[in-house]
């Protein structure tokens, strides 16, 4: 990096060696005619050979910039990240406490019976060491992509209304309780995330916790252990699983990650893990009967199909339509009856699917009433139906925290996908060798499922879309570093052919 007018950046690379987004080149390949041989170009001294050499060397020049224009499009209207070494310690804070939030092994380990609190200090120790590192690294608290705002915002406006809810009491636990922690550990993830190591890391820690929700969950259902409304299981960690709904929610949204990693590999061993962990899921979440869960997993899985197979749309959607029939028919057996009762009310044994549309349009009717700063966060139950919540995200949002934060709330969800849709488009054509492809369709695709699924759910203060959001923010960081390396080095060959080119070329006459 340069010096300018404002501040100097030292020239330091990340952890890891960043690498071209596009397969690995040698310094001649697809540039053969760009760095001719210097034999060539001395026994190459008519006009007519360097008029050849000439016309060689622009071609070559247009072949690279056809094949760069993707790429340079999305680093020239990306965010200006810093390549820069640093928060190792605060990633290896966040990393473990993801693994408490997620395993909560103080529940099903005795000895840790009394470290209850573990996630808390582990958020106190990332926090402690992340400002002052984030401050000596950037000069700045956070960076400041569009989400981040949007977060920012959406806290500001939750603060602003606090003294206009029903219980500011009440308000003010669920924001300081929760909310608050989603938010900081959100931010910390944006700015320590800046290899693919580190994203993998954290998707691997996300996988694992989809997979023993899903072995258990199956387990209980073969057993018979149903303590769900006489037909559905619990999770087996309680927290942000304890609900059937919201483990579901987990599943579905981790499911398309899956995909993205089977096909992102070679290694058959691996390929065949991948898959392995996309059916295990994908089992796991039909055994929790979550009718919001299945809409979800339908949306991205069209959209994985409709993206993954863009060269032969057709054949993938007829395989698409064929695996969903076959996972119909081997469902258990009430469960065709369960989703129907989505559009069949009189079919739900419990009756749930008519006390959430009537919660649903009094949540409507409570944000209509109090459509600036709404009746406080975690307020609804007050005003609902048998202390009932509001059971979609979106009119929690609204009916707790008023329309401008809706806005603030659906823009932090939606801004990803533009990004991921330009990663998508520039990673096409070396999609067989680029990893970056398969993760950019697959995050859509998990945030595609959590905006379907989340209309069947109060989760919106949960960390359910903020990590999936993170990771979105980490991959175009990752990718926007990987794609200026790659520039440089284009850039960096050509100047080399040149200088080559006049060293070899006959001295003027």
């Amino acid at each position: 990096m340069y010096k300018d007018e404002r501040q100097s950046f030292e020239p330091v690379i990340d952890y890891e060696t960043v690498t071209p987004a596009g397969p690995n080149r040698s310094s001649d390949e697809g540039w053969e005619r760009v760095v001719p041989k210097l034999a060539s170009q001395n026994a190459e001294t008519e006009p007519g050979a360097r008029e050849t050499r000439g016309d060689e060397r622009e071609g070559a020049k247009k072949l690279g910039n056809k094949r760069g224009t993707a790429r340079s499009n999305f680093v020239a209207g990306a965010e200006r990240w810093l390549a820069r070494r640093g928060h190792a310690i605060s990633y290896v804070g966040l990393f473990l406490f993801t693994a408490v939030l997620y395993f909560r092994p103080y529940e099903w380990i005795p000895a840790l019976s009394s470290f209850t609190s573990l996630a808390f200090w582990l958020a106190i120790f990332t926090l402690a060491v992340f400002f002052p590192t984030q401050l000596a690294l950037e000069g700045n608290l956070t960076a400041r992509p569009r989400e981040v705002n949007f977060l920012l915002l959406f806290c500001l406006w939750a603060l602003l209304g606090m003294p206009f809810a029903i219980n500011p009491g009440e308000a003010w636990a669920a924001f300081s309780d929760t909310f608050i922690k989603v938010v900081l550990m959100f931010i910390v993830l944006i700015n320590v995330v800046r290899t693919e190591r580190r994203l993998k890391g954290l998707m691997w820690l996300s996988l694992g916790v989809g997979l023993f929700l899903s072995y258990h969950a199956i387990g209980d259902f073969q057993s018979g252990n149903l303590t769900v409304e006489g037909y559905r299981v619990a999770g087996a960690i309680g927290g942000m699983f304890g609900n059937p709904n919201d483990m579901a929610l987990h599943l579905v949204m981790m499911i398309p990650i899956a995909i993205a990693l089977f096909f992102g590999t070679r290694n058959l061993f691996r390929k065949s893990l991948y898959a392995a962990c996309a059916a295990l899921m994908t089992v796991g979440m039909v055994v929790t009967y979550s009718r919001g869960a299945f809409l979800g997993f339908i949306a991205s899985f069209l959209v994985l199909t409709w993206k993954i197979g863009k060269r032969q749309r057709f054949s993938v959607m007829a395989v698409a339509v064929l695996v969903l029939l076959l996972l119909l028919i081997f469902a258990p057996g009430n469960y065709g009856l369960r989703l129907l009762s989505i559009f069949i009310p009189g079919l739900d044994p419990v009756g749930s699917a008519t006390t959430r549309k009537e919660v649903f349009w009094r949540s409507v009717f409570v944000a209509l009433r109090n459509p600036i700063f709404g009746v406080g966060m975690e307020n609804f139950h007050i005003v609902s139906i048998q202390e009932l919540v509001s059971h979609n995200a979106y009119t929690q949002v609204a009916a707790e925290l008023g329309f401008p934060a809706l806005f603030f709330y659906v823009g932090l969800i939606v801004s990803p996908l533009k990004r991921l849709w330009q990663i998508e488009r520039a990673a096409f054509e070396d999609r067989r060798t680029s990893r970056f492809y398969y993760l950019s369709v697959a995050i859509q695709a998990s945030i595609v499922a959590y905006m379907v699924s989340s209309f069947f759910g109060s989760v919106a203060y949960q960390w359910y879309i903020y990590y999936v959001v993170g990771y979105a923010i980490a991959l175009r960081r990752i990718y926007a570093l990987s794609s200026e390396a790659e520039t440089n080095q284009r850039a960096a060959q050509v100047s080399e052919a040149e200088a080559q080119r006049k060293i070899g070329a006959p001295l003027p006459t």
